[in-house]
Order: C-alpha cells, then structure tokens, then sequence
C-alpha cells in the first residue's frame, strides 16, 4: 500500500465520517473508526490499483520504494474514493476532494508520459522494455516503377 487507512482518515473530518457510514449516527468515535476503516483500506486498494496502471509502463509496479509524491497520490485518490460511494458535489465542501483527485491524475499521466520522473529505481529499464513492443518492418520491394519499364 502506498498509504495509509490513517493518513487518510486524517484527511476527513470527523463531521463527515457518518455520513460516509451509511449515514448513521454513531456516538462513539472508536465505533466510527472501525466503521470507516475498511471503507477506506479499500479506496486505497483501489487507488493504489489506478496508480500502478498509470505506471506499469514505466516502473515496476508495485513500487518497492515509492517516492514520497506517490503517497500522497494515494492519499489524494482514496479520499476521493471514499468521498464518491455518497457522491460528491461539484460546488459544495467534497469539491475539495475532486480537485485533488483530478490533480493527482494530472501528476500521474505525465509520470506514464515521461514528462516526470520519479527518481525510484528501475524506471528506465521497463520504460527501455517497453520501448520495442511496437515495431513494424516489411520485406524489401519487389516491384516498382524502375523494375516494372520496358515490359
């Protein structure tokens, strides 16, 4: 993983937890965070999953050793995960959240672009691999128009 259920939690205000929790009112706030806890270890699975496929092409996924930018794109993306199950509204607090999100994508595509560099170990050599998948070659002509005068 390359967050923490923690981190992110840290990153949601406790006004908001209940209603990422089914919208129910839970007094005790341990009970709130076992509540969330697994709501948010999968939006990092899954943002974590949409990391590596931006980088897969570049790097070798998952990262032994992420850069500390990554984290926080992990951050980024599974609080917006958590934000999505309920839906997030464009002009109210959530926007916040998608901004982030949309930044973090932004980052991400111009790291699989390689416009960015991650500085981790291992990046220019799947990048290197990757660079002959896509090769075309053809025989050498056999007609063209110098061969074909005079018949």
């Amino acid at each position: 993983m390359y967050s923490t259920a923690e981190a992110v939690l840290e990153m949601i205000k406790p006004s908001a937890i209940g209603g990422l929790i089914d919208d129910q009112y839970i007094a005790d706030p341990d009970e709130r965070r076992q509540q969330i806890l697994p709501i948010i270890e999968a939006a990092i699975a899954d943002a974590d999953g949409e990391i590596d496929g931006y980088l897969m092409g570049r790097y070798p996924v998952p990262l032994s050793s992420p850069a500390a930018m990554i984290s926080k794109v992990s951050k980024d993306i599974a609080a917006y995960n958590v934000f999505s199950r309920i839906g997030i509204k464009e002009d109210g607090e959530e926007k916040n959240y998608l901004t982030r999100y949309q930044a973090a994508i932004r980052f991400l595509a111009m790291v699989a672009e390689g416009k960015i560099s991650l500085g981790v170990p291992g990046g220019s050599a799947v990048a290197a691999a990757h660079a002959g998948d896509y090769q075309i070659s053809s025989n050498k002509k056999i007609f063209g128009r110098r061969q074909m005068e005079g018949m």
